[in-house]
């Protein structure tokens, strides 16, 4: 695959962190929730840093200009009484060749390019490394929601974010 060593040397380029709605750079989610505006793939590869939220809207934009059709995810748990902090990640799955890939940059623990035989057993994965990795054993399966949502528009504030995934996408269950 390629693409895929094309994709890594765009996304190699790209930090984590966030550009606000004045195109200020941050390293740091305060005040995140508040002044956060998602960029364009274009913007991204200009600013050279950004969130899962604009990364993955980058990779959606490659893989779909090499003839993928990539899957786009959000999981989210929702803060409960046991895990007050909302956690999210947001990723991509892909179908190549017979099988499901799972491309990650954002995350960096996990970044890489993931192998499984099916979109299902891909999900399944994500779903247990983001308990293991981002909810530290305070899991509430109740409060935790994955989506597939189409691409948003750029620009939106982290609550139109969540509201496109949330009101465009479709809820997996798992």
């Amino acid at each position: 695959m390629d693409f895929i060593e094309n994709l890594d040397q765009i996304m190699n380029q790209i930090k984590y962190g966030w550009v606000d709605k004045d195109n200020k750079k941050h390293n740091n989610l305060a005040d995140f929730a508040t002044n956060y505006s998602l960029q364009s793939p274009e913007e991204l590869q200009e600013s050279k840093l950004g969130v899962c939220w604009d990364q993955v809207e980058l990779e959606r934009q490659f893989l779909t200009e090499h003839r993928q059709a990539p899957h786009v995810f959000n999981i989210v748990h929702y803060g409960n009484t046991i895990n007050p902090k909302m956690r999210t990640h947001t990723f991509l799955t892909f179908d190549y060749d017979g099988h499901t890939y799972w491309y990650e940059h954002a995350w960096e623990k996990r970044a890489g390019l993931h192998k499984f035989s099916n979109q299902n057993e891909a999900l399944t994965k994500v779903r247990e490394i983001f308990i293991e990795d981002e909810l530290e054993n305070s899991f509430d399966p109740d409060y935790l929601v994955i989506y597939e949502y189409p691409a948003p528009p750029a620009h939106l504030s982290a609550d139109e974010f969540y509201a496109h995934s949330e009101q465009n996408g479709h809820k997996i269950n798992l």
